[in-house]
């Protein structure tokens, strides 16, 4: 019996003829770098056409290199023979496994009215990850890779339904932006991975329990990440259920002589097909990723809305990459809720200000084209006039539909449990996400402050308990968006507005949130959100991360994204509604076409007009 250690010199052919010859590796992990390695299904004639558009809907799992005519036993340009030159087959009877056989030499006559699809193998891109530095922890320890099934249902194609099986690698944190530029460009062996992070994510349970291969043991500060997996065909044939069908065994694939380009690339500077990877949360943990383009883009975004017109000193509270990471964040959530609503104007009624509903709007506007669940939480006091407002804005065109209004109330001991998780559980969130835009936040002392020190705790309902009790709940995630630092998730950044912001020492916000976006006006900050989720799933690296590489690219949906985005008819519009309602400006008071003692024109107006020529600005080819 040859080892897998003692195939990695030989050439596909060798190997082949050893197979064929009985002398069977345990798996094909590691052998031959540089040729491509395919799993192999075989189905009647009659199911040819609807695997292939299932493995087209589902390009990740399913990466086709060829399909055979009816009885055809090579693979194009290859000596070989299908029958007799995978390590092992597993036969497959009205969709039940009934067991593996070295060679299909007795079916000859049914492989002559049956198809067999070649699809690219993980397995290929091995030596592209080693020569990138990564370590492979399953060649390390002699072991067949970890194969798991997953919640991620595949795009249905006929007969063939089934979630996505996925295989896993632990890799070292330092590693993982290697791991995705290496493997991106790999799409016709499953490319980049679909999944960085905790397994409970996808589905999967226990790592340590593989539904095929064998476990592996991660290294001290490794981070599982997961590929799509040919072994998704496999379920898909059990599913069919055919009279009778051939798979690849999981971990031993069908070598081929179609060499790989493995040589030392130079780098990609094309910022659109450059992979980066961010960390988007720690409990549970999860990375994403986006293109250079995209990141450039988001970065810019950053440094706009960070203007200080005021000259207040908000630099000293500015966190670089938050608005992507909250951005990254909010595009992964199902479920988003918002919260705005500062009563500055203590003495007047209403006492909102007219910073803060226009950026929870156009947050709330792109979240709804983005086909997320959205709803806003805003003092029960001003319920009444908010839905006035939304009403107007859906019959302006601001907003497409309605955004469910609510109130919360801190009155018993479980109220926030009841209010954010189903049945008060825990495990199953309502919302995946919160987002506090000029909301006013809690203080170390417990009350409510504005800029001039003025207490308003009595105006203000406890929505700030909300985003504490979030802290603990795994799977909700939260960003604050403030100006001054005295609002509602500024906490994250409070030692700082205490020693750089006026009258900072009392004012600051105590409560803080996962993401802090700091903006020279808070309503900024919102347009930016909605441009960044914007710049996101157009970026085609970041959807198929999304898709987790399966389905289609949603390139048809790209005009109604664009249209959700803040212009500057809309958001003078909706200026002209607040204004209609009573609400007044910020720092002045003013019952005007003003944000914060700044007029509407030609401070915001072009405040807008820039964010969105940076989001709508075509990328730069390298």
């Amino acid at each position: 019996m040859f080892t897998t250690r003692s195939f990695r010199s030989f050439l596909p052919s060798a190997i082949r003829m050893l197979i064929h010859d009985g002398k069977r590796a345990r798996g094909t992990s590691g052998m031959v770098g540089g040729y491509k390695q395919a799993q192999i299904v075989i189905l009647h004639k009659f199911l040819a056409d609807d695997f292939e558009k299932f493995c087209h809907a589902n390009s990740g799992p399913l990466p086709l290199l060829y399909r055979s005519q009816p009885g055809e036993w090579k693979y194009p340009k290859d000596n070989s023979d299908i029958g007799t030159d995978c390590p092992q087959y597993c036969r497959h009877e009205l969709g039940n496994f009934t067991g593996n056989v070295p060679d299909l030499l007795e079916y000859s006559k049914e492989l002559e009215e049956m198809v067999t699809f070649y699809l690219g193998g993980s397995f290929s891109v091995e030596q592209m990850l080693l020569k990138a530095g990564v370590p492979l922890r399953h060649v390390e320890q002699n072991r067949t890779i970890s194969m798991y099934k997953t919640s991620v249902p595949c795009r249905e194609v006929g007969r063939f339904q089934c979630n996505m099986v996925v295989s896993m690698t632990p890799v070292p944190e330092g590693k993982l932006d290697a791991v995705a530029q290496a493997t991106h460009p790999a799409r016709d062996v499953h490319g980049a991975p679909v999944h960085i992070g905790h397994p409970g994510l996808i589905g999967i349970q226990d790592l340590s329990r593989p539904d095929y291969g064998d476990p592996v043991q991660p290294h001290q500060g490794d981070v599982p990440v997961f590929w799509a997996c040919g072994v998704t065909g496999v379920e898909a044939v059990q599913s069919c259920k055919p009279p009778l069908a051939f798979t690849y065994s999981p971990g031993r694939m069908f070598i081929t002589d179609c060499k790989r380009n493995e040589s030392s690339p130079v780098p990609n500077t094309d910022p659109a097909e450059t992979v980066h990877t961010f960390c988007i949360s720690q409990n549970p943990l999860h990375y994403s990723v986006a293109s250079a383009a995209a990141v450039q883009k988001i970065r810019a975004l950053e440094c706009h809305i960070g203007a200080d017109p005021g000259d207040r000193g908000i630099k000293a509270l500015f966190i670089q990459d938050e608005l992507l990471k909250a951005s990254l964040c909010m595009s992964h959530a199902a479920s988003v809720l918002i919260t705005t609503g500062f009563p500055t104007h203590f003495n007047q009624d209403p006492p909102e200000e007219t910073d803060g509903p226009p950026g929870a709007i156009a947050m709330a506007a792109m979240l709804q084209a983005l086909k997320k669940q959205v709803a806003i939480v805003t003092d029960h006091r001003a319920l009444e006039m908010n839905k006035k407002i939304i009403e107007d804005a859906v019959e302006q065109g601001i907003l497409r539909t309605q955004v469910p209004l609510l109130s919360f109330q801190d009155d018993s001991q479980d109220s926030t449990l009841r209010f954010l998780c189903q049945d008060g559980n825990p495990q199953t969130p309502r919302y995946d996400h919160l987002v506090a835009i000029e909301r006013a936040g809690r203080a170390a002392d417990g009350n409510y402050y504005n800029m001039r020190k003025v207490n308003i705790k009595h105006l203000v309902d406890p929505i700030d308990t909300l985003f504490t009790s979030a802290s603990t709940i795994p799977g909700i995630m939260t960003t604050g968006i403030g100006d001054g630092g005295n609002e509602l998730g500024m906490g994250k950044v409070k030692e700082a507005v205490r020693k750089c912001m006026p009258r900072g020492e009392l004012v600051a916000c105590d409560v803080g949130a996962d993401f802090a976006i700091t903006a020279g006006v808070s309503n900024w900050g919102g347009y930016a959100v909605s441009c960044a989720l914007y710049i996101l799933n157009c970026c085609p690296i970041h959807d198929r991360y999304l898709r987790k590489a399966v389905g289609f690219p949603r390139h048809s949906e790209q005009d109604s994204w664009a249209s959700a985005l803040p212009t500057v008819t809309k958001e003078e519009k909706l200026l002209e509604i607040l204004v209609k309602y009573g609400i007044r400006s910020g720092k002045t008071g003013n019952l005007g076409m003003e944000v914060d003692g700044l007029p509407f024109y030609d401070t915001h107006s072009a405040m807008i007009q820039q964010l969105r020529d940076i989001t709508l600005q075509p990328v730069a080819m390298a």
